[in-house]
């Protein structure tokens, strides 16, 4: 690390359970961010400012006008353009150190068998359950970690999946995949922009915390803890979730 990087990333630094080798290992990491909208435009913000070295952003869709109440990544002269080339553009101005690289096309098995087992981290910032299944099932796969978030109307939801603990359940623990819920999106029932933003945001905070590995002094994981945060009222609730046994991902043989 060199001084100019020493002196972007000093507040950091100067965070007792932040040492240079966390920092270190921050800027030799690769996370693979799954949705460049409304979770992931905040969550890729915050990983590009904070040091991510590499970033691999999948995202099929263009910047639509509807977007730019809550994806702060994006501008009203990008509608038009693909997601991920706004980003990459977004992002590089905003840290030139981090490498970008860009995927406009959709998180099917293929892509994520081939860009799952490359990356430290998966942060899932989709909002359909059938591509969240998909993603769940590479990152049990390939043994990479999983971080998920929601946001829809006023209500976030966020938690953490480590195919490397056994302990850990994994996304179809928590909602199997033969009993979807409703079709639910923000594009019909509306999403609040600051809770959105707050989600994408917590997102790439325990993104960081994995790739920084700080371990237990930058306070417990959200393995196996489900949290839930009220728009309405600011109030957060924490439940635990249980690995299921009869789990069809993540069951032991």
């Amino acid at each position: 690390m060199d001084d100019q990087q020493r002196l972007r990333y000093s507040r950091h630094l100067l965070l007792d359970e932040w040492s240079e080798g966390a920092q270190e290992r921050l800027l030799l990491s690769h996370a693979l961010v799954i949705g460049a909208g409304g979770l992931g435009a905040p969550a890729l913000m915050y990983l590009a400012s904070s040091g991510v070295g590499r970033i691999t952003v999948v995202d099929p869709d263009v910047v639509d006008l509807t977007n730019l109440q809550r994806q702060v990544l994006h501008r009203t002269e990008g509608i038009g353009l693909p997601k991920v080339e706004s980003a990459c553009a977004a992002l590089a101005a905003l840290n030139p150190g981090v490498q970008v690289h860009a995927l406009a096309q959709a998180a099917d098995e293929a892509l994520l068998d081939q860009w799952a087992p490359q990356a430290d981290v998966i942060l899932d910032c989709t909002d359909h359950f059938s591509i969240r299944q998909t993603i769940n099932r590479a990152s049990v796969k390939h043994g990479t970690p999983l971080v998920s978030a929601s946001a829809l109307r006023f209500d976030g939801q966020l938690t953490v999946f480590d195919p490397r603990l056994a302990t850990s359940p994994c996304y179809a623990c928590l909602f199997p995949p033969d009993a979807p819920p409703p079709e639910e999106r923000c594009a019909t029932l509306g999403v609040f922009a600051p809770l959105v933003g707050m989600m994408g945001v917590m997102q790439a905070g325990e993104a960081l915390k994995l790739l920084a590995g700080l371990g237990a002094d930058a306070g417990p994981s959200l393995v196996g803890r489900l949290l839930m945060l009220d728009g309405r009222h600011w109030e957060t609730t924490t439940i635990g979730v249980r690995r299921q046994v009869d789990c069809p991902v993540c069951r032991r043989a």
